[in-house]
């Protein structure tokens, strides 16, 4: 399989490794866990199927080879003990990476209906998660009725839409909400992370990036945002992300902060 199909693949591999264990450090050295195996001949890339798929189902090989009955990352408290992991990582390679049932039953190496019995129970846990209220960041207006809409769907409430990083910063100061959803550059030349470090600094929130230049952030040379959602979007992306955003948040109840140089 060639090289230059691999890496191509790393910077989506990056955002899921993160979103799945809920941090950059934990999420990037998963992945170059996953590359040293490669490269020892510990796993192999599968021929046969996608470029994608093959890097997906080596990462899950080696992630599941070093920790058998889950990763470290995830013993936080009694909810996140209770959640069944194998559902959240059918339902994010289902909704968040956009794999098919088929593709992503070849990553973990389990039958397709075993994936659908697991995204409809990662499902229900969402619905059971406990409602926020949500800061949206977004000049483009349509977005941002979207970003609304699904909010809303999913049981939370939007507190307000900033187009700007001084209106993000102005509505942030009520401190009433538990989650920021934010552009990266804004239309009035503002940065949507420039307006989240400030948030940060004096809130301990989640929060979701959304950009149209994903590439531009995953190089893995710098700090970088955990959970990451491209646009243009689809609503089950939105719905996955949201959900392994808060699911951390409260289970690690841990200081935290964003900084992108």
């Amino acid at each position: 399989m060639a090289h230059a199909s691999i890496v191509k693949q790393l910077p989506a591999l990056r955002r899921y490794a993160r979103a799945l264990l809920g941090s950059q450090p934990a999420g990037d050295g998963a992945v170059r866990e996953t590359l040293q195996a490669l490269i020892d001949g510990k796993v192999a890339l599968d021929g046969g199927i996608s470029s994608r798929v093959a890097l997906y189902r080596a990462f899950h090989r080696v992630w599941n080879r070093k920790v058998p009955g889950g990763p470290p990352d995830l013993n936080a408290d009694l909810r996140l003990q209770a959640m069944d992991l194998s559902s959240r990582v059918a339902f994010l390679l289902t909704a968040m990476e956009g794999f098919s049932y088929t593709e992503a039953a070849s990553i973990l190496a389990v039958r397709i209906d075993e994936v659908e019995a697991q995204v409809i129970a990662a499902q229900r846990d969402i619905d059971r998660q406990t409602a926020t209220r949500v800061l949206i960041i977004e000049d483009e207006w349509v977005i941002a009725l979207d970003l609304r809409s699904l909010v809303n769907e999913l049981g939370h409430e939007v507190v307000g839409v900033a187009p700007t990083h001084s209106k993000a910063v102005e509505l942030a100061e009520a401190g009433d909400f538990g989650l920021v959803l934010a552009d990266i550059q804004l239309a009035d030349g503002s940065s949507g992370v420039e307006a989240v470090h400030d948030i940060l600094g004096t809130y301990n929130v989640p929060v979701i990036f959304i950009t149209a230049f994903p590439d531009r952030l995953l190089t893995g040379e710098r700090p970088e945002p955990t959970y990451l959602i491209t646009k243009p979007f689809l609503s089950e992306t939105v719905k996955a992300t949201i959900a392994q955003a808060l699911f951390f948040h409260e289970a690690k109840r841990a200081p935290s902060a964003v900084r992108i140089a």
